[in-house]
């Protein structure tokens, strides 16, 4: 019997809060007197909200099952169904499109990969929808990831030690107990919700102080907090905050690089420990890196160039290659202004597969961020170095000793595994879309962006830009796929397709 929120299924639960998310660009669409939009947010928003409560009202008696099971298979299901909710406004609200169309918006930002075909149509009011739905569908995914894939050992966790095999527990001053994945939902959303929150309401008011339009300065701030990239201008560098607003935008991004950024255990002192956090030195070490990379490869291509010694040009050659190369490892997407010197300084072309290595190489565990997740990254190079070690020294203890054990053995084993689920999906995608019409580079390019959820990929990683709403409808059905799986990883997916899961 359903007697709390935490009984209700996830889907519905997201529905309802979908709806109640309408009454923001409804609100401002009526501030600007376009009431056709304001119509479209309100109704729908009011039939979404109707039709919640009376099938809240339907399952009042049912019996409950395997709630884990139902919570990842409720995960699932919510990117595939939930869009379709959030689509009915957009769909009402732009004329002669189709629903497929407003659909693959939505599914677009739910995932946070902010690939766009409707870009160019929308309103005001409909761009703050965007970033609002890439919003909750970051904050979906942080909750999700603590809530629900942490305790199955999913999403980055299975190369993490772990002080239990069992199940997750709550600790209380009181008790100790088997918690309740509806339960760990609500406790890890209250305690998240408010940090994430605030950090978007601060990025915005330093955004619009630096002088950036308001409805902009909300939207890149929405669009940075959950790493989808949504802008109403085509990114930062359409923007007017200049240099300072491009200065927040780096600071916040750093939140995408690890989950102690924002912590779901307060007493844990993870907060304190964010510096010493290895994701986030990795991180760091690869964006210095590649901005070093950067600067010596369009430094030596600009020598006999008479800009070449211009201290002016050079910094903000290494501002540019250092945001950019944040913003793709976060897969967040945004350009700095500064990347056009980094490019025009030189006369050379740029460096699309390095920004691709970089969305690969992803962000942190249990963050927005989408890609491989640099914990996999960094247990795997540890992996490495001690492999190489022994065969210098077999007898060694190694250098690798502070490593925990299941790091060392199971921890590269599974990371290794998702390497290679990873490559076999990128090339399962990118062969369906070369089907599909695409060419080589282009199918490439697109499976790199919807794996990772890392859209603007497909604007900048090539010479020639491709264009999301000239692309066949098979090739939109594979994206659609695309997002989904990169968003949830693979390794989910196929936990539901286990038997033996659906055991238990």
């Amino acid at each position: 019997m359903i007697r709390r929120l935490s009984d209700l299924p996830l889907l519905l639960v997201l529905v309802g809060i979908s709806a109640l998310a309408m009454l923001v660009p409804a609100a401002h669409a009526l501030t600007l007197r376009d009431h056709r939009v304001a119509q479209a947010f309100l109704y729908s928003a009011l039939v979404l909200l109707v039709m919640v409560a009376l099938v809240a009202l339907a399952l009042v008696n049912r019996p409950r099952g395997n709630v884990m099971r139902d919570q990842l298979a409720g995960l699932v299901g919510c990117f595939a169904v939930l869009p379709v909710a959030l689509a009915l406004p957009v769909s009402e609200s732009i004329r002669d499109t189709s629903f497929f169309s407003a659909w693959f918006e939505m599914v677009s930002c739910l995932t946070t990969t902010g690939a766009s075909i409707l870009a160019e149509r929308m309103s005001d009011s409909l761009h703050l929808w965007r970033a609002i739905v890439g919003w909750l569908g970051g904050l979906f995914m942080l909750v999700a990831a603590a809530a629900i894939l942490e305790p199955l050992r999913l999403g980055g966790f299975e190369t993490m030690e772990t002080d239990s095999t069992g199940p997750s527990v709550v600790r209380t001053p009181i008790t100790t107990r088997v918690a309740d994945p509806g339960e760990r939902i609500i406790r890890y959303g209250s305690i998240i919700l408010p940090i994430y929150g605030t950090m978007t309401v601060l990025l915005a008011l330093g955004l619009i102080i630096a002088g950036e339009n308001a409805l902009v300065a909300v939207c890149h701030a929405l669009g940075t907090l959950s790493s989808s990239g949504i802008s109403p201008v085509g990114g930062l560098e359409g923007g007017q905050s200049g240099l300072a607003g491009e200065v927040l935008v780096f600071l916040m991004l750093m939140v995408a690089l690890s989950r102690r950024a924002i912590p779901t255990d307060p007493q844990a002192g993870h907060f304190h420990r964010l510096i010493t956090d290895p994701e986030l030195r990795t991180g760091l070490i690869i964006v210095g890196t590649v901005t070093l990379f950067l600067f010596l490869r369009h430094w030596i291509g600009a020598v006999g160039v008479d800009t070449a010694g211009d201290l002016s040009t050079a910094a903000a050659t290494i501002w540019g290659a250092m945001f950019t190369a944040m913003s793709f490892l976060s897969t967040n997407g945004y350009m700095s202004a500064s990347w056009q010197n980094v490019q025009s300084w030189t006369g050379l072309g740029g460096p699309g597969i390095i920004l691709l290595g970089l969305a690969i190489f992803g962000g942190g565990v249990a963050t927005t961020a989408g890609g491989v997740k640099l914990m996999r990254v960094l247990v795997l190079a540890t992996h490495t170095l001690r492999e190489l070690e022994r065969l210098v020294h077999p007898s060694s203890v190694g250098m690798t000793r502070s490593m925990p054990r299941n790091q060392r053995r199971r921890g590269a084993f599974v990371a290794w595994i998702f390497f290679m689920v990873f490559a076999s999906s990128l090339s399962v995608l990118a062969a369906g879309l070369a089907l599909a019409g695409q060419g080589f580079e282009q199918a490439v390019v697109l499976s790199v962006a919807m794996l990772t959820t890392t859209g603007p990929l497909a604007e900048h990683a090539l010479a020639e830009p491709v264009v999301y709403a000239e692309l066949g409808s098979v090739a939109k059905w594979l994206l659609i796929f695309g997002m989904v799986i990169g968003r949830l990883e693979t390794l989910a997916v196929i936990a539901l397709l286990n038997p033996e899961y659906w055991r238990r």
